[in-house]
């Protein structure tokens, strides 16, 4: 799987590390994913899905109605 939220698509980006020196090397900052098991009340059942922590918190505040709707889209596949 790739490092990808599945709800929002938030990736990898590329960038800078800058040392003491000021030298530049090329990295990566990696999303903050999280393996999460909702229960989505639309759907009646649970959904594993793999979501930045921005999009729990989302998530939490705004409720699983939009999941729900990606889910009977076909944009989110769930085991």
């Amino acid at each position: 799987m790739s490092r990808k939220c599945q709800v929002s698509g938030v990736g990898p980006i590329a960038g800078n590390s800058i040392s003491h020196a000021h030298n530049k090397t090329k990295r990566r900052f990696l999303p903050n994913l999280q393996k999460k098991k909702i229960f989505v009340q639309e759907l009646n059942r649970f959904v594993s899905l793999k979501l930045s922590a921005s999009e729990i918190k989302t998530i939490s505040k705004i409720g699983t109605a939009h999941i729900a709707k990606l889910i009977k889209d076909g944009q989110i596949k769930v085991r």
